[in-house]
This record gives structure tokens, C-alpha cells and sequence, in this order.
């Protein structure tokens, strides 16, 4: 049975399959005007002027759906974009903006900009924090492979700790340095809050959360 590439995927490849693709995404049940957050189904559909175009009905102003998003005021073709965002999901070992640059054919400085947007979009330091009231967060650390020189004994890989919302199923782990209260403790208080219920083993450093 023969199967399709992902990447072959037409909104990776046409402007006007990706401007589609993502208003799919954004804009489920229909436009929302980023400028006042109108969802009239009136909105002036201006597409044939300029891909993606639209006037709101209410405060008059145009958008597309990049407005609001990370792909707001780039110069670069949205379709470009999404496979930017592609590789950098899918790229096990990570993508260089020198990577994107020659696979995307555009200029370096683009390519860094995007690549900075896209990973900024990334990053899990503004997330809502784990559990709240009645919420239970569990919390481990494990060793993950082996430091270059090290003996082949327990303990002495690289350090990583993980954290599970039970009631949104979701994760995150983070690198440690170490496995003392001052490596873990911030970590968890960053991510969780602090009504939650934690659930682990018995570390004495977790004793130091408190109540």
C-alpha cells in the first residue's frame, strides 16, 4: 500500500491552500476580526484583491488570518512558513536557520527571524501552570543514558525530570543539573500551581514543597 509524505501536503506547497489551511485551524466556525474580535459572517471577503484578504463589517479594518499569529508582518509566503514550522517539529535533532535558509530559499536573515518567531512561539514558560484546586500533578526524575566517561553504573546519566497533569493528561520535562531541592523545587513551583496534590515517591527533597 502506498502512502502519501506529509510534506508533500498541498498547503505546504500553494499560498492559497495554506491561507485556507490555516483559517481552518484559527478560525473554525468562521472569520474573527483580530482588530475588534467581530465573528459577524458578514465580513467583506477581499480574497480576490490580495490572498487571505477581509474587511470586518464592524470596525472596517482589513486582516488575514496571519494577523494576531506568529506569521504577522512577515515578508516570507505563508505555505514557506508552515513547512518551516513542519521541520522544526519534525526534525528529531533540530533545524539550523542555515537549514532553513538553503531548504526554504530564502535569504539567511529571514530564515533567522523566522526560525526565533516560530521557537519563541515554542516555549513553555508561559504556560498556565499545572493542576489548581483539587488537581493532581505527578513528579519524577530519571537518568537518561550515560555521561561520556562515566562508569555504567545507576545514577549517572543525564538528569531529567517530569511533570503530569492527571486531569489534562499533558507533560513536561525538563534537563537537570542535579538532584537537590535547589535543581528541582524551582522547577515544579514554576509549572505548578500551588493547590495542586503531588503525587511521587519518597525523595526527601519534595518534602521541602510544603503543604
Amino acid at each position: 500500500m502506498s502512502t502519501v509524505s506529509a510534506i508533500s501536503a498541498p498547503y505546504l506547497h500553494n499560498e492559497n491552500a495554506a491561507f485556507a489551511h490555516l483559517e481552518s485551524i484559527l478560525w473554525p466556525e468562521g472569520p474573527v476580526c483580530p482588530h475588534c474580535g467581530s465573528i459577524s459572517g458578514k465580513h467583506y471577503d477581499l480574497r480576490k484583491t490580495r490572498v487571505g484578504l477581509r474587511k470586518c463589517s464592524d470596525c472596517r479594518k482589513q486582516f488575514t488570518v496571519k494577523v494576531g499569529s506568529v506569521f504577522e508582518s512577515a515578508h516570507i509566503p505563508l505555505y514557506k512558513m508552515l513547512q518551516a514550522v513542519y521541520l522544526l517539529c519534525s526534525s528529531k535533532k533540530g533545524i539550523s536557520s542555515h537549514q532553513l535558509h538553503r531548504i526554504l530559499g530564502i535569504q539567511y536573515n529571514s530564515a533567522w527571524f523566522l526560525t526565533h518567531r516560530i521557537r519563541e512561539a515554542f516555549r513553555s514558560g508561559e504556560l498556565a501552570p499545572f493542576g489548581g484546586t483539587g488537581g493532581i500533578v505527578e513528579v519524577d526524575e530519571t537518568f537518561i543514558g550515560r555521561k561520556e566517561g562515566s562508569f555504567k553504573r545507576r545514577g549517572h546519566g543525564h538528569k531529567n525530570l517530569s511533570l503530569v497533569d492527571r486531569e489534562s493528561k499533558q507533560v513536561r520535562s525538563f534537563h537537570v543539573n542535579g538532584k537537590s531541592a535547589a535543581d528541582i523545587i524551582p522547577i515544579i513551583k514554576a509549572n505548578v500551581a500551588k493547590e495542586t496534590g503531588m503525587m511521587t515517591d519518597e525523595g526527601g527533597h519534595y518534602f521541602t514543597l510544603g503543604d
